[in-house]
């Protein structure tokens, strides 16, 4: 079924499933989005009818046409491959074989329950701000990922930051923690990874991070950003992404305002042409004024 009006497809979608349709997979493109409804072949006519009643003249309704059979526990594997983030790192599900280059990182990291798999967009956009920042981190870091999910920004960062760093995360989802536990026991890093179930507020109030990854939707970001920047430690840096390209303005004006300052920021567009803006935020050192040495002159000092 073929739209330009949404809700007309939408209403006719659920009639679809009404009718006994078991599946929906949705596309858009060019303003035209396309619904792709699945029945079984006893329910198949039914479910075109009622598609094709509930949408009239809005929609496009195809007739429906029989599918080769699938083994649909092993055809989803086909669609996630090996994500090459940079020259540094890479992610793979478990499934899937790998070639890594020298001195790359590979985490293993199977699709669950937690979002995080590295290929949605902003994802991708924080993972690389990771590979680029995380190998110039101090030795014995202290790392924070907001919103955990399946830990993979704190794995990475792990995985490329120097010696002795450790990494925390937290999550209000309570199926992070666990995957998160198990994505960093296969990748060898279990024992430099806490996470739990929480939000900000279950941080203690004096800790500081040298590396914050906060990949959260602006609505979610802005109540938390002010104490992200308050748990930013001197020369830290705060990489934020899951935000639009029309949001970015607002959130640095914000993080400005809590003694931030832009150190970067990457783009990266989505198959719907929607731009990802992923920025990198420092909270700046304090400055030493020091008291000039003073001078004395030589009949001072009793010189002759």
């Amino acid at each position: 079924m073929r739209a330009r009006d949404r809700d007309a497809a939408e209403r006719a979608v659920a009639e679809a499933y009404a009718a006994g349709a078991q599946g929906c997979e949705e596309r858009e493109e060019g303003g035209v989005v396309t619904f792709l409804l699945y029945a079984p072949a006893s329910a198949a006519k039914a479910v075109w009818r009622a598609a094709a009643t509930a949408a009239g003249a809005d929609a496009e309704v195809s007739t429906p046409r029989a599918l080769p059979p699938v083994d649909w526990s092993e055809a989803w594997k086909q669609e996630l491959a090996p994500i090459v983030v940079s020259s540094r790192l890479a992610v793979r599900p478990s499934f899937a074989a790998f070639d890594a280059a020298a001195g790359q990182s590979v985490l293993v990291v199977d699709p669950g329950q937690a979002f995080g798999t590295g290929a949605h967009e902003s994802t991708r956009l924080a993972l690389e701000l990771v590979a680029l920042r995380a190998p110039q981190l101090p030795r014995g870091a202290r790392i924070l990922d907001v919103g955990t999910g399946s830990g993979v920004l704190a794995l990475a960062a792990l995985a490329l930051a120097p010696d002795g760093a450790r990494a925390f995360g937290f999550d209000l989802d309570p199926l992070a923690a666990p995957e998160a536990r198990d994505n960093a026991a296969r990748n060898g890093l279990g024992a430099r990874l806490r996470v739990w179930t929480g939000g900000i507020a279950s941080l203690a109030r004096e800790a500081r991070f040298d590396w914050i990854s906060a990949n959260l939707l602006r609505r979610e970001l802005e109540p938390v950003l002010p104490a992200l920047a308050a748990h930013l430690a001197e020369g830290g840096e705060l990489a934020l992404s899951g935000l639009l390209a029309e949001e970015v303005a607002a959130i640095e004006t914000q993080a400005r305002g809590l003694g931030l300052e832009p150190a970067q920021m990457l783009a990266r567009d989505d198959a719907s042409g929607a731009r990802w803006i992923a920025p990198l935020m420092r909270r700046p050192r304090a400055r030493v004024m020091r008291r000039p040495r003073a001078r004395t002159s030589r009949r001072a000092a009793g010189a002759r």
